[in-house]
């Protein structure tokens, strides 16, 4: 970098009230799980209902991983140092990852012991009592979903994100409950419980694979998307003096964007002439990607010298 990122260097008001907000929402985050576990437990040994204990290990699990994730942020936000020159923002993703391995453990376990229940159905006893903790449950998630979505819009925090997308699910799941303890109150078919909870099982399945891909896209330097990496090389080249680009690499680490490739310009220009260019491209950038860091190598236009996208040609054949 020839500049200084100005959306990055130092501590601002507005990057202390988004530290804020990841503390308060993680904190709102496992108050709520801690909340609804007590309360499920008690549903859970009054009623004996399958799908309430499906909810009930998936609240424990949210108070597991809201744990990671409050230890993670905090632990993300902490600034680069001798050992960790990159930063610490892939324990976000480490987070995400830990969550969803929690996720599917607990969705492998529901849809066992749904299924056994299928087999061997059981009455669901006192269903008000279920109906209304379930009731419980989607006021404190509805209050929490909406909490982590102005959050993430703020800080565009991963392991919120993650922890965002259970709670939608928890959501859904919460509301399915209360649907099959409804069910099984007015009608005399045993299978709405069981039923209820291995559809609920496959959906936090789904959940786990989608964040688990998510993180392991982060972990494994995975590039931005074709839509920035072009918009990364039109800004580039639509400066007069900069002939092509190549080797361009781009990855993500938490909240950070690492931005780096060749810079082609004329063999002829001066070298302060050359650095200038580079200014300019890395403010152009910065502007586009607030959260990024910009490292560009500047040679002359046409130099047949090694490059990264022809062996990616090469081995792509």
């Amino acid at each position: 970098m020839s500049i200084a990122n100005p959306y990055i260097q130092g501590t601002t008001a507005a990057e202390r009230r988004n530290m804020t907000l990841r503390r308060q929402v993680t904190m709102a985050s496992l108050s709520v799980a801690v909340i609804l576990i007590a309360a499920k437990l008690a549903a859970y040994m009054i009623t004996d209902s399958v799908s309430i204990m499906t909810s009930l290990l998936d609240s424990t699990f949210d108070a597991l991983a809201s744990t990671v994730t409050m230890v993670s942020v905090l632990h993300a936000m902490t600034p680069a140092d001798e050992e960790h020159r990159f930063g610490h923002g892939k324990v976000e993703a480490l987070a995400a990852m830990g969550q969803s391995l929690f996720i599917f453990g607990s969705a492998g376990y529901l849809l066992f012991e749904s299924m056994h229940r299928f087999f061997h159905p059981q009455p669901v006893k006192q269903a008000v009592v279920g109906i209304g903790v379930m009731l419980l449950s989607v006021v404190l998630t509805v209050f929490l979903v909406h909490f982590q979505k102005y959050v993430i819009r703020r800080t565009a925090s991963v392991a919120i994100s993650a922890d965002h997308l259970h709670y939608k699910g928890d959501l859904f799941m919460n509301g399915a409950v209360l649907v099959a303890l409804g069910l099984g109150y007015f009608s005399t078919w045993p299978y709405y419980d069981p039923l209820f909870a291995a559809v609920i099982s496959l959906v936090l399945l789904g959940s786990a694979w989608k964040i688990s891909r998510e993180s392991y896209g982060i972990l494994m330097d995975q590039e931005l998307s074709d839509e920035d990496r072009a918009k990364i090389e039109k800004l580039v080249t639509a400066h007069p003096l900069a002939l092509a680009i190549h080797d361009l690499r781009t990855r993500q680490n938490g909240q950070r964007v690492f931005i780096e490739f060749h810079l082609e310009l004329d063999g002829d220009l001066t070298l302060r002439k050359a650095h200038d260019v580079t200014e300019d491209l890395e403010r152009a950038l910065y502007e586009a990607f607030p959260k990024s860091e910009v490292l560009i190598h500047q040679e002359p236009a046409g130099l047949d010298d090694h490059r990264l996208d022809d062996n990616i040609k090469t081995q792509s054949a």
